[in-house]
């Protein structure tokens, strides 16, 4: 062998080893499995099984499987599919490299593979490049899942909003009708307004012209008559104004029997002469704590929602008792006595779905344009207020029952409206200071106080009354309209309380906001004769 046959020789040898050494580099640091198995057939030419000739350090890591250089795969996973034999057999004897996603369920795992054949095509030598591909497989069978539950959800959610969207369409055609009811509301309120003003001056003349026995009998006769409608007017103004929601809640002993035996005539011409009417009062009932007033409107709207409960007729029951209840009572009160007044109809009922909205505001069964669904609402909303509740019992088919608890009372009961006052007894000669845009109603005002015994100083403005009392007081007592041009009765109660402290202020309208005046204020409403002025005054004075 010649020199240059030795030196190309050598070289051959360490190209050939660096070589070896690069892939040995590649083969150790690759991240992939790396396996090179030799396929084992049996007599018929099926792939069985195969082993393992050689290994990366990957192998291990991604396939999961210890020791396996030397091993067969039946040893090694006898459970191991005959899928797997099948593909590297198939790649063993055609040459047909093959690229694939597999889960090999013996191992527990999915695995990306590429295989291809190796070596002389007689030793059935395949080489597999795989990675372990579980977590990827398992978030996709995740988002698969969740992609079909989204499907789930998004066509629960479309029943929903279709659904939502018809209970919208009623709750805004609900919206329109308590808007339109609002609207008769103002427009009712503004006009009852008008109309106490104008029946202020009317009623205090009559009742002096009374009180004065003016005229003979004939003359006093017609001056009676003109004074009972006068009062009939005025209780239809109130009325209107409860309807409103004008008037402030003003709870005290009321007599609830003597009230619901006095609507009898009102409630049978309400619902008409198809149902009958019964009423069932205790006798010796003590008083209630309630505003007459809201109680009324209260029940005239029970009794409607009775007689439309009825097309055909039926009876409609109210009875009024009282009852000591115990601790736990269904109604969630305390253990104390109350007074019960329920209205119960023979009517269509309810299902319990419709007794648990019943109180729902704008909840109605009537239909659109048929009815407000304010009607048990405000009747719950007033027992609350009184701390009372208001419970419904309904049977489909057997009518229902609604029962008003009311709190009693310690205190002596009220006049109801409309009930004649007994004359308050009052020598005064301290001085009077009136105020009120009206000029018809200022003048009868200081005639009532006057003939009181008073000395009346009128003012036409909050501000010209604060001048007045500036240059011409002190004053044992101030009776002002609540709502004038500029400053309001409220804002002139305010100022006198705090530049003369201890001065009484008593406040009249025809209506106010619930939150326009204080609770704590001296209230009396427009229209009232002498004597209710005088009752009113003389309860201020006597608590000063």
């Amino acid at each position: 062998m010649s020199g240059h046959d030795v030196t190309d020789t050598h070289a051959a040898q360490v190209a050939l080893r660096s070589s070896e050494e690069r892939y040995r580099f590649l083969f150790n640091s690759i991240d992939a499995g790396f396996c090179e198995v030799g396929v084992k057939f049996d007599s018929s030419g099926r792939a069985v099984d195969y082993v393992f000739l050689e290994v990366n350090p990957a192998f291990e890591r991604q396939s999961g499987i210890d020791g396996a250089l030397g091993r067969s795969m039946r040893e090694i996973a006898p459970a191991h599919e005959q899928k797997w034999f099948d593909i590297y057999g198939d790649v063993a004897r055609t040459g047909q490299a093959v690229r694939f996603e597999q889960e090999a369920k013996a191992l527990e795992r999915w695995f990306a593979v590429s295989a291809f054949r190796v070596g002389d095509p007689k030793d059935h030598r395949v080489a597999v490049v795989f990675d372990d591909i579980t977590g990827r497989k398992h978030a996709e069978s995740r988002l698969s899942d969740s992609e079909a539950r989204l499907r789930e959800l998004n066509e629960t959610l479309e029943a929903r909003v279709a659904a939502r969207t018809a209970e919208l369409d009623l709750a805004h055609a609900a919206l329109r009708q308590s808007q339109r009811l609002e609207a008769m509301g103002q427009l009712t309120g503004g006009v009852a307004h008008d109309f106490n003003n104008l029946l202020t001056p009317i009623i205090g003349v009559l009742d002096i012209l009374q009180r004065q026995g003016i005229g003979g009998e004939r003359e006093q006769r017609l001056i009676g008559g003109a004074a009972d409608s006068a009062d009939r007017a005025k209780h239809l103004v109130h009325r209107l104004l409860a309807f409103a929601r004008r008037q402030p809640l003003q709870s005290g002993a009321v007599q609830v029997g003597q009230l619901i035996e006095g609507m009898g005539d009102l409630v049978a011409r309400t619902i008409g002469p198809r149902i009958k009417v019964v009423l069932d009062v205790a006798e010796g009932l003590p008083p209630a704590i309630a505003d007459p007033d809201q109680l009324e409107m209260a029940l005239l709207n029970l009794c409607a929602n009775a007689r439309d409960a009825m097309p055909r007729g039926g009876v409609l029951r109210i009875c009024v008792a009282m009852e000591a209840i115990g601790p736990e009572h269904r109604s969630g009160l305390p253990a104390k006595e109350f007074v019960r007044m329920s209205v119960t109809d023979t009517g269509v009922g309810m299902d319990e779905t419709t007794v648990a909205r019943a109180v729902e505001p704008f909840f109605s069964t009537k239909g659109v344009g048929t009815g407000a669904g304010l009607g048990l609402s405000m009747a719950h909303g007033l027992a609350s207020q009184l701390g009372g509740a208001l419970l419904i019992d309904s049977t489909p088919g057997a009518g229902t029952q609604v029962e008003l608890w009311l709190p009693v009372s310690s205190a002596e009961a009220q006049p109801l409206p409309g009930a004649p006052l007994a004359e308050a007894r009052l020598s005064m000669t301290g001085r009077a200071l009136v105020v009120d845009d009206e000029a018809a109603v200022r003048m009868s005002t200081a005639d009532m106080l006057a003939e009181m015994g008073f000395s009346v100083v009128e003012a036409e403005t909050g501000e010209h009354a604060i001048r007045v009392m500036e240059q011409d007081g002190p004053f044992e007592i101030v009776v002002t309209d609540h709502l004038m041009p500029g400053m309001s009765g409220v804002d002139l109660a305010r100022e006198v309380q705090s530049t003369w402290p201890g001065t009484p202020v008593l406040i009249v309208s025809g209506y106010a906001e619930v939150e326009a005046i204080e609770a704590s204020l001296p209230r009396l409403s427009k229209p009232f004769r002498q004597s209710e002025l005088a009752a009113r005054i003389n309860g201020m004075l006597s608590d000063a």
